[in-house]
């Protein structure tokens, strides 16, 4: 039974991450047939992430209240039909209108999901099944990219991709019975901590008692950094290619998949890496390796550069995002994993709307800049993290 809930959840995560690398495959095709600014996908983005935000923080009352299954099943079939809603848009308010519950049911899932993981399982668990939301992210590219070439349009993509999160929505509201049943039991988390989630109920934590933890903010900030970087690259990564190598729309589209098979694969490789490195030393790699893509990145006009500049980003980026979250409950403890972990997604998706900020850059002409955008980010991240291993420099092993 136990076997079938964590297939379940591997599912989840192929779901939560095919909707995330739609947008910015689609883009200059949507902005062109909407006729609007290319910068416009900046407000779609600001939207989804300013719902994603709200969600999060809603997540410790919501999931205490409701349990993790039944929020990640409606979250998910409420993302399922923000996406098909997308599908039969004509106009870009209708975009704009839809991405109100594409981000409240993201940020419920994405909340949900990433604490129920690093209270149940182990850290290479963890790089897992953010690998699973990497083949969601990268399988959405090929799906965009097969409706553009084929002639269909942008509109079947989306609605190839609605239709996928449906059926894994009936999936999960089938398993509740394991949900629920799990949820009730005592257990251990990945440290060693006995817990009773039944008892938990009901507790949650106020969002100010959360910044009030030692190390949280830093950790915080860190996470929005990390953020600003991937989503920048997710969003622009299409576009960039097209403004910096000359690539055809279908090409460019094909391409930007290559940032998430790099991440991928890299989360894949993370899960044994686990075994013996703990995720302090997994995040100082990546963001080594994610140095070394910017650099990359910013060559100029290297076709073959680029595209491993891409790859390499995202091999970069594999281990930092599932290692501060499976460290959350051994850091700050199983009864407030839930409520940080709520503010860390939240912090996440504030830091994804650098990416819309970027846009506007790019109505000025600054697409060719955006190397040095993610290296800003990627210098704060580095001290961000650093900030935090001071600051909690007595927590046990398995902190940041």
């Amino acid at each position: 039974m136990f076997g079938l809930l964590v297939a379940i959840i591997y599912l989840s995560f192929v779901s939560l991450g095919l909707p995330d690398s739609l947008l910015g495959s689609a883009w200059p095709v949507m902005s062109g047939q909407f006729g609007v600014p290319d910068g416009f996908a900046s407000i779609v983005s600001v939207i989804i992430g300013l719902g994603t935000v709200f969600s999060s923080l809603m997540s410790d009352r919501l999931t205490k209240r409701f349990g993790a299954g039944f929020v990640t099943a409606v979250s998910t079939a409420m993302t399922a039909a923000a996406l098909f809603l997308f599908s039969i848009s004509t106009r870009f308010w209708m975009l704009a209108l839809f991405a109100i519950p594409y981000g409240l049911g993201a940020g419920g899932v994405d909340a949900a999901l990433n604490n129920y993981v690093a209270l149940h399982f182990k850290s290479r668990h963890m790089s897992w099944l953010h690998c699973m939301w990497g083949v969601g992210a990268s399988v959405s590219p090929f799906i965009m990219s097969y409706a553009l070439s084929g002639g269909t349009g942008w509109n079947q993509g989306y609605f190839i991709v609605a239709i996928i999160q449906i059926v894994l929505s009936v999936c999960i509201f089938i398993s509740l019975p394991l949900w629920k049943k799990f949820e009730s039991s005592v257990y251990k988390t990945p440290s060693g901590e006995v817990c009773d989630e039944k008892q938990e109920k009901g507790k949650a934590l106020p969002l100010k008692e959360v910044f009030k933890i030692r190390g949280a903010a830093t950790c915080f900030l860190c996470f929005f950094c990390y953020c600003a970087l991937e989503q920048t690259a997710m969003l622009w990564a299409s576009s960039y290619m097209i403004a910096h190598n000359a690539f055809s729309e279908e090409v460019a589209a094909m391409f930007a998949s290559l940032f998430f098979i790099g991440m991928t694969l890299g989360r894949g490789l993370n899960g044994f890496l686990t075994f013996k490195f703990s995720d302090r030393t997994l995040i100082r790699c990546g963001c080594t390796i994610i140095t070394a893509g910017v650099v990359l990145i910013a060559i100029p006009a290297v076709d073959a550069l680029t595209v491993a500049g891409f790859i390499i980003l995202g091999l970069g980026c594999a281990p930092v995002y599932p290692s501060i979250i499976h460290s959350t409950p051994s850091l700050f403890g199983a009864d407030k994993s839930q409520a940080v972990i709520g503010v860390q997604m939240a912090f996440a998706y504030i830091g994804g709307l650098a990416s819309p900020l970027f846009g506007v850059l790019v109505n000025y002409g600054a697409l060719t800049f955006m190397p040095l955008y993610l290296g800003v980010f990627l210098i704060l991240m580095i001290v961000m993290h650093e900030l935090t291993v001071k600051l909690t420099a007595a927590k046990p092993v398995g902190s940041l």
